[in-house]
């Protein structure tokens, strides 16, 4: 029988009035007319559900795209499978994880490495890929490169799954333009996209085109708003040239001081650029060398103001709270000031000379990370090397003595194998406890010196009996970042330790346990690495 919309409203109406003030239209049979009107809104309501009204069959949706690329060998394409369903905190209670490897930290670099040997995603994997990038941002440039065309197609069945549709459409965080990127769909995609949409699409298009990336940005640059034009802006930094000069001039007198902040800055990482010349002559007014003592040594005068030219070239007048106004607007000037100055300035030195030589009135500090901040922006290697100074020179004295934060930045501007022996030489003579950061910025997997300096400071601060908690950075990173190979210098490591006076209660174990973790982790990454072979 069909059920009709009066026939439901009749229901409704007689349950909200009552039986007594209005009988119900169903039979009772025999039932208490509550009942029958109960028993009738459950039959109801089940054909309500069930039901279903004829209608046009949608269109079904065109075929997958191909993907030229070879499948996984069986062998990789079950490790996926075991990754994907992997959950986080498998370990046990107590902060104690276990010995196994932490499936979920491994996940990035299976999907890296599968990439770079060429293999295509598995079709029935696609939505479980597609999931985890929804879930980790961190995934989503790995999994859209590995998961190729198909999981875009994929994507579109899927509002979940939009992001997809979006890296591709604007670029993606790769640095890859849309396969139909002329000139009128860059138009197009930049003045009707969304706003991560038109930064990605900018920053493919800088890498491409750098000129045309600065011509599209210029033609709505007055349109925008404040915060998206501090964000485009940034994206200029990527091929930075003399040509972007003359805009990046004219963003000084943006009316949003972080946009003019950050024109500046981009203006003093350009060799020769007007701005850095006008700074650098700032600079030398307040810094020089003073002969007349036995030693010579660098005199500071900090400026006594900020005029309106110095806010204009990006010098920020108000200083944080517990700074003083006069060292806040020195450290600005030398930050901005090339490097190449002060070796002409300061009596034909060395960059080395130079941060060796005393500096008066406790004004080193402020110098010192003036020039820090100085070779980080214009990647100026020499200096970085004067200012890290001796990795195994003491903390506490010498050009050396930056904080962790200060030396990574610096160690970034040296090439991989010199950065990796700087941190190496400094871990052998200071141990761990600063060295998380400078690990971070150490080329994937770490060159053998690093690793056994790693595994060697593992094995002190075992000895030294503390317990590992106060190293499970490390350890996480060691878990990521060791060479495989490295896993056979661990076998002794894995024993549990006799206690010896003075030692932690049971540190021993955790530190079996943290080893044998990383033992079963770096096997494990050998393993999948074997899976994948070579493409």
């Amino acid at each position: 029988m069909a059920v009709t919309a009066s026939d439901w409203e009749d229901l409704v109406t007689t349950a909200l009035l009552g039986t007594e003030r209005r009988p119900p239209a169903v039979p009772a049979d025999g039932r208490d007319a509550p009942v029958a009107v109960l028993d009738e809104a459950a039959q109801q309501t089940l054909r309500r559900r069930a039901g279903l009204r004829p209608a046009q069959a949608a269109p079904l949706p065109r075929p997958a795209p191909p993907d030229p690329r070879p499948p996984l060998p069986p062998a990789a394409a079950r490790r996926l499978s075991v990754l994907l369903t992997a959950r986080p905190g498998g370990g046990g209670g107590g902060g104690r994880r276990g010995t196994a490897p932490d499936l979920v930290e491994l996940l990035p670099q299976w999907l890296a490495l599968a990439d770079e040997r060429g293999y295509a995603a598995p079709p029935e994997a696609l939505p479980a890929l597609l999931e985890a990038a929804r879930g980790r941002t961190d995934l989503r440039p790995a999994v859209l490169s590995f998961a190729g065309p198909r999981a875009l197609w994929l994507a579109g069945l899927n509002p979940e799954w939009r992001f997809a549709l979006r890296a591709a459409s604007g670029g993606g965080r790769e640095g890859r333009l849309p396969a139909d990127a002329g000139p009128e769909r860059v138009r197009e995609l930049w003045e009707e996209g969304l706003f991560a949409e038109r930064v990605a699409l900018l920053s493919a298009l800088r890498d491409r085109d750098p000129a045309a990336a600065r011509a599209l940005l210029e033609s709505t640059w007055t349109t925008e708003r404040a915060e998206d034009r501090l964000m485009f802006l940034d994206s200029l930094r990527a091929g930075l040239c003399a040509q972007d000069e003359p805009f990046l001039e004219r963003a000084l007198a943006d009316r949003s001081r972080n946009v003019r902040a950050t024109a500046a800055e981009l203006l003093s990482a350009l060799p020769g650029s007007a701005l850095s010349l006008r700074m650098a002559a700032r600079a030398v007014s307040c810094v020089a060398l003073d002969r007349t003592g036995a030693d010579p040594c660098i005199v500071v005068e900090a400026p006594h103001a900020c005029d309106a030219e110095m806010e204009r070239d990006g010098v920020v007048a108000k200083a944080p709270s517990g700074r003083g106004e006069r060292s806040w607007w020195l450290g600005q000037l030398v930050e901005a000031a090339p490097l190449a100055t002060w070796p002409e300035r300061l009596g034909g030195h060395t960059p080395e000379e130079i941060v060796a030589l005393e500096v008066a009135d406790g004004w080193e500090g402020e110098l010192h990370a003036a020039w820090c901040r100085a070779a980080v922006r214009q990647a100026d290697a020499a200096w970085a090397r004067a200012l890290l100074g001796s990795p195994s020179a003491p903390e506490a004295a010498g050009p050396g003595a930056v904080g962790p934060a200060q030396r990574a930045k610096l160690l970034t501007t040296l090439d991989e194998e010199e950065r990796a022996a700087w941190v190496a030489e400094f871990i052998s003579a200071h141990g761990l406890s600063e060295a998380f950061q400078l690990l971070g910025v150490c080329a994937v997997p770490w060159s053998a010196p690093l690793g056994q300096a790693v595994v060697d400071a593992l094995d002190i601060a075992r000895d030294a009996g503390s317990y590992p908690w106060s190293f499970s950075g490390v350890m996480g990173l060691a878990e990521r970042c060791l060479d495989p190979a490295e896993a056979n210098r661990l076998a002794p490591l894995t024993a549990t330790p006799a206690e010896a006076e003075n030692t932690a209660p049971g540190a021993g174990g955790y530190w079996s346990e943290a080893f044998q973790r990383l033992d079963s982790t770096l096997r494990l990454r050998a393993t999948m690495a074997e899976e994948l072979g070579a493409a």
